[in-house]
């Protein structure tokens, strides 16, 4: 049986109420979501000695995602990421032959969704019962640019094989782009220090070349021979050049949501964290870029305190015909599931 509570937390600053959710099952592990941003606040993972092993980086409290000192230097810590997940090249899309401009996050081009995306939304809340909570956004047609009256739900779940999952479903009135993914940092360690030598595996034998801007151009190139390879298990602080960090898309080999598509554990902890996923790439992300902040439980997060596995359709495919199509139709349902397993470690 999972255990659901849930908590007014506080008001956002536009009136809105915004709550915490806490979902539980019967081994103890915990996952904490909360309608502001639809973000995962935390997982923690119950150890044999009655404490707990908190994978996410993240804070104690709402009212912290939205500080002025976080949103100086904002890296997304588990929220919501959409209309489209990543860089769109020049901040533009064309649709039916229509060209859209994008609002633009950065010179040349549109990063997670715009200016103010699902990140930084306060989501309704439909439902939290029978091991489910799911909030819905409703983003209006025009916004950051995108064309369309977009209904989105996240469902997200806990059972009791230590599964924690996310849903995305979104319909429609107008053809859009539509690739959403989500923005949890993970550090095995109970987020604390370095993830240098936390061990991961993606299993992709390729990954998606990207020019100056970290827009992709198109080309898939194999991972043989490059930093970028972590067909088997590598260590982000053992690649060539660690301190230039790593922020590559990778299309995985055999996509599907009964197969690995990512996996990594780390020495200090006996956790074992396996990425299920419908979506057919992985975008790994080592938090080179992420700013010294204090986070929940006191700790000082830094760069490289915590790796991301975005699940979610090739970056910038919307401009690239070879990629797989992100196009939204009125009458079609956009649906994606992604789990995180937990397992002991041997």
């Amino acid at each position: 049986m999972i255990e659901i509570t849930e908590q007014l937390a506080t008001q956002h600053p536009n009136g809105k109420n915004v709550y915490v959710f806490t979902l539980k099952n019967g081994s103890g592990t915990e996952a904490t979501v909360t309608n502001y941003g639809a973000i995962i606040m935390s997982i923690k993972v119950r150890k044999s000695d009655g404490t707990f092993n908190d994978i996410v980086l993240g804070f104690d409290t709402p009212a912290e995602y939205w500080s002025g000192e976080y949103l100086k230097n904002y890296p997304y810590y588990g929220a919501a990421i959409g209309r489209y997940a990543n860089r769109i090249n020049h901040a533009a899309i064309t649709i039916d032959e229509k060209n859209y401009p994008l609002n633009s996050t950065n010179p040349g081009y549109q990063l997670h969704g715009g200016v103010e995306g699902f990140d930084k939304k306060v989501w309704d809340k439909m439902s939290a019962t029978d091991g489910h909570v799911v909030l819905q956004y409703k983003s209006p047609d025009g916004e950051e640019g995108y064309p369309g009256n977009l209904t989105v739900q996240i469902i997200f779940s806990l059972n009791e094989d230590n599964e924690f999952s996310y849903e995305y479903r979104a319909t429609t009135d107008q053809p859009t782009a539509v690739n959403i993914t989500h923005h949890s940092y993970f550090n095995l360690n109970n987020g604390k220090g370095r993830i240098d030598q936390q061990h991961l595996r993606i299993h992709a034998s390729h990954y998606l070349e990207q020019d100056a801007n970290y827009c992709t151009t198109g080309n898939v190139l194999p991972v043989k021979g490059t930093r970028n390879d972590f067909s088997n298990w590598n260590e982000t602080g053992n690649i060539e050049n660690p301190e230039q960090g790593i922020d590559i898309s990778y299309p995985l080999d055999n996509p599907g949501i009964h197969q690995v598509a990512a996996e990594a554990w780390c020495d200090e902890e006996a956790v074992k964290l396996e990425v299920y996923t419908t979506e057919p790439l992985v975008h790994l992300y080592n938090s080179y870029g992420s700013p010294e902040i204090k986070g929940k439980n006191g700790q000082q997060y830094t760069a490289f305190s915590a790796f991301c596995f975005e699940t979610q359709v090739h970056p910038n495919a919307i401009n690239i015909p070879s990629f797989p199509n992100t196009i939204l139709h009125p009458g079609e349902v956009y649906q994606t599931k992604t789990t995180y397993r937990l397992t002991e470690k041997d």
